[in-house]
């Protein structure tokens, strides 16, 4: 559990703090800070609110929750102080908070419901973007290998909570996945739909989109497949070596033998579900990491050198294969759509 100090101790404060012990489990409110306690409460919502000089422990993550116009300052002044960790709660960062806080204890409804939770991977050593683009409010960037960076480049990390983020050297942005399974999907508060997007490549939608996919009671929404010549086996034998993909087989026949049944008739076809990218009702993606996860575990386990002696991603080019796997299982049973996906420049 991630300890968090929030700084403030007013009114935006509180409500922070309400809403993080409701809806962010994997969070711990240990407190409130202050420049000064003239003029400030002692306790707030039950815990100490101490002056910034109290607190030694450098590396603890601060919220900032103050009137967005003076969080600025705060900053800088913490940065001086030492402080590493921080986050400053703007107004869009509020109003989503506190829009998931009054949904969950069901109260004030929202004037529009959020139909979509997606997270962005970003990796420290990206190249800059050459074009500026618009960000949708509900793709939230999502720092991949965070725990094996001393920069900070998003505001979310995959080190904060459950996390597997050292192994971002051999998972890539599937440790983003597994966050959001941990950290996001263990309740039923929150969106409707959660997902992930690439580094680069975006699913092609828009909020018209979103509407429609609730609307038309859509599963998932994947990319179109990209297509390989004869079929998708000439995919990984570009990509892993040949006895990785023999230890993924074997965890795959012991953990899911049903679905290495199905494997050998998926292989046999050209289509593939690049990047691991898509957006999916909650309990689905729920489902899907947890079937997902166990495997890759052990396809590390049984891999030559196993997968924490090496560093080549190759655990990311099988979850590509088995997501093709397991969502082509189930294109009988689900209502599953196709978009085009953007690659940002």
């Amino acid at each position: 559990m991630k300890q968090i100090v929030i700084f403030g101790a007013k009114s935006i404060a509180l409500g922070a703090c309400l809403a993080i012990k409701e809806i962010c489990p994997e969070h711990e409110v240990c407190g409130f800070m202050v420049s000064s306690l003239e003029g400030n409460v002692s306790t707030l919502c039950g815990l100490p609110v101490s002056e910034v000089d109290r607190f030694t422990d450098k590396s603890v993550l601060i919220l900032i929750a103050t009137p967005e116009d003076i969080q600025g300052s705060i900053e800088k002044m913490l940065k001086d102080k030492g402080f590493q960790n921080i986050v400053c709660l703007d107004s869009q960062k509020e109003s989503m908070l506190m829009s998931r806080y009054f949904k969950k204890i069901g109260r004030f409804p929202a004037l529009r419901e959020e139909i979509a939770e997606v997270y962005m991977a970003k990796f420290h050593r990206d190249k800059p973007l050459k074009r500026d683009y618009r960000i949708p409010d509900w793709v939230h960037p999502i720092q991949v290998g965070a725990a094996l960076a001393d920069e900070r480049i998003a505001e979310i990390a995959d080190d904060l909570g459950d996390n597997i983020s050292v192994k971002n050297v051999n998972y890539s942005e599937l440790t983003a996945l597994y966050w959001i399974w941990k950290n996001r999907l263990q309740g039923e508060a929150g969106a409707p739909y959660v997902g992930l997007f690439h580094y680069r490549r975006f699913l092609d939608l828009t909020d018209d989109d979103l509407r429609y996919i609730k609307e038309e009671n859509v599963d998932v929404v994947l990319p179109y497949p990209m297509v390989h010549e004869p079929d998708i086996r000439e995919h990984h034998s570009r990509y892993v070596a040949e006895s990785d993909w023999t230890a993924m087989l074997q965890a795959l026949k012991e953990l899911e033998p049903k679905y290495a049944l199905w494997f050998e008739e998926i292989l046999r076809q050209p289509y593939l579900y690049n990047y691991n990218i898509l957006v999916a009702k909650r309990d689905i993606l729920r489902d899907y990491c947890k079937w997902l996860f166990p495997i890759l575990e052990r396809t590390e386990e049984l891999s030559t050198p196993k997968g924490s002696e090496r560093a080549d991603r190759y655990i990311g080019y099988f979850g590509e294969n088995l997501l093709t796997l397991y969502f082509m299982c189930h294109a009988e049973e689900w209502n599953i759509k196709h978009v085009g996906r953007k690659m940002l420049i």
